[in-house]
């Protein structure tokens, strides 16, 4: 992990390890895709596309030409964000016993969070990346207004209608975004059972809460996250003032069975 320029810092090993920790927990109160799909690598940060789909020739040959066999590829973004950590506190802290404020670093492994939710559910279509919610070939249902107790679990069955017929059977996953999902915390009349609970057993998987526009169901078989580089943070420079530091992640949706999702999207 040379490319991380860890052995530049001035500081201990205990502080990395602070670090490390800070950031993974800081990420993980976002990361909501990681806990419902299915995660393949780490593969190192070397790893920069994967294969998709079958080879195949670009044209067929005539008979007295040769063919051309090509395979497709999708890349592997990286994300990264610079971050910076005072050098007097952390001197503070080896030489005195001080606190330790490490703010910085979770904001730092905040928004490289943000940005990989963003990632796994809307891709990037100007570089051929798809998301759950972006994804070509995934089934939509029109969804009414929530705040009328039953309707929540009666368009959470119409995706899974809509999934079943198409041979995808479960076990599923629900993400909401959070105006959606904080209404599922009041009881069904005359019973003791909170909505959320009740899904709950419907959506086996799971069901979260995420920073989208409208919902998205998914059966397990859906895809897998490509990950190269799972999140680190490294080492660049030292001003005088400021430990200069990042950290970063390179990941990537291969979606691999378009018709395992489907939207939720509010009725206009």
């Amino acid at each position: 992990m040379n490319y991380l320029n860890r052995d530049n810092a001035s500081f201990s090993k205990d502080i990395w390890d602070q670090i490390d920790s800070t950031a993974i927990n800081a990420a993980r109160e976002i990361l909501t895709g990681r806990r419902f799909l299915e995660v393949d690598g780490p593969y190192g940060v070397g790893l920069t596309a994967i294969e998709v789909g079958e080879e195949g020739y670009c044209r067929q040959p005539a008979p007295d030409e040769a063919g051309a066999v090509l395979s497709r590829s999708v890349a592997i973004p990286m994300l990264r964000k610079s971050f910076g950590l005072s050098v007097r506190r952390i001197q503070g802290y080896e030489a005195m016993g001080q606190p330790l404020d490490l703010r910085s670093v979770e904001d730092a492994a905040e928004a490289v969070a943000r940005r990989e939710e963003e990632f796994i559910y809307y891709g990037q279509p100007d570089f051929g990346l798809e998301g759950l919610m972006t994804a070509k070939g995934r089934n939509e249902v029109k969804s009414a207004d929530w705040t009328k107790v039953e309707q929540a679990l009666n368009d959470v069955l119409s995706a899974v209608d809509e999934l079943d017929k198409k041979g995808f059977h479960g076990p599923y996953a629900l993400a909401l975004p959070p105006s959606w999902y904080n209404q599922l915390f009041r009881r069904y009349e005359g019973s003791d059972m909170l909505q959320l609970e009740h899904l709950k057993r419907l959506c086996e998987l799971g069901v979260f809460k995420a920073e989208i526009e409208g919902a998205v169901l998914v059966d397990a078989r859906v895809g897998r996250i490509i990950i190269g580089q799972d999140l680190m943070t490294g080492y660049s420079s030292n001003d005088g003032i400021h430990h200069q530091m990042f950290t970063s992640e390179s990941l990537v949706l291969r979606v691999e069975e378009p018709g395992a999702i489907c939207t939720l999207v509010r009725k206009k």
